[in-house]
């Protein structure tokens, strides 16, 4: 598919790639009631799309193991969610949107927006890599990060992660996950589980927090046990600093005495 039939691609079309994407990446099947479901559409109007995709050589679909993009389906389908995704960043960046309500406007202009508009926007935010909820940002070419993350609710006490991304289809999660201070880039020690389904204790930016498994599902993290190591070697060269500093003396500057050079700067 040529980049002139890309461009020509409706809308509704470019939804369903776009849904169909997700749900291959979460590792389910792109079934009908699934495709329904992420639309949130009747799954009686789903067969007829499904169809005509499958003509345009779109997609693959086999009947009751679901739909898969095609090379060309899976191209239009990242070029569909870079715009999506950089205008979500330039909403968030430059115009000072929350994050909360950048992804419904998004859905709105994703359609109109030319690719140069879109490459505009994301030169003048200095080239995002990932979208105000953390997902990652497909290049021009269509290269993207697509590396599995871990959920919150997939950690066992004592587990340090640092979130990389939180779902974003609702407004009203993603306010209540900010107050808590759990937004990509935070840094969360998951303490405790309570059994049968009970309430995840968090130790986030130093304050313990409780959510529910069910919002847990929402955050994708990244364990960082390299952290502990580079905390831990931080710590053990200053406490070798400390014992090689006779008691009383301050710490050398640059010109060899414990007075300041002039060179020294703080």
């Amino acid at each position: 598919m040529t980049a002139a039939s890309l461009a020509a691609l409706t809308a509704p079309v470019e939804d369903y790639l776009k849904a169909i994407y997700e749900l291959e990446r979460a590792g389910n099947a792109a079934g009908t009631n699934e495709i329904a479901a992420a639309l949130r559409i009747a799954p009686a109007s789903v067969s007829g799309m499904v169809r005509r995709l499958a003509e345009q050589g779109l997609i693959e679909h086999e009947p009751y193991r679901g739909a898969r993009l095609t090379d060309a389906g899976r191209r239009a389908a990242l070029r569909t969610l870079r715009r999506h995704r950089v205008i979500e960043a330039y909403l968030a960046q430059a115009l000072g949107y929350p994050w909360d309500r950048v992804h419904d406007e998004a859905e709105r202009l994703e359609h109109a927006a030319s690719d140069e508009l879109v490459d505009r926007m994301a030169a003048a935010i200095g080239e995002p890599r990932t979208d105000p909820h953390g997902a990652p940002i497909p290049s021009r070419d269509g290269t993207v990060d697509e590396r599995r993350l871990e959920s919150l609710d997939d950690l066992a006490p004592g587990a340090d992660t640092r979130v990389q991304r939180v779902e974003d289809d609702d407004s009203g999660r993603l306010r209540y996950l900010a107050e808590l201070g759990i937004t990509p880039g935070a840094r969360i020690r998951l303490v405790a589980r309570a059994p049968f389904g009970g309430p995840i204790t968090l130790r986030v930016g130093g304050a313990e927090r409780s959510i529910g498994p069910e919002l847990a599902r929402h955050v994708l993290v990244m364990p960082v046990p390299e952290l502990l190591s580079t905390d831990a070697g931080a710590a053990r060269s200053a406490a070798r600093a400390a014992t090689r500093r006779p008691a009383g003396r301050p710490a050398k500057g640059r010109g060899g005495s414990g007075r300041r050079s002039p060179n020294d700067r703080d």
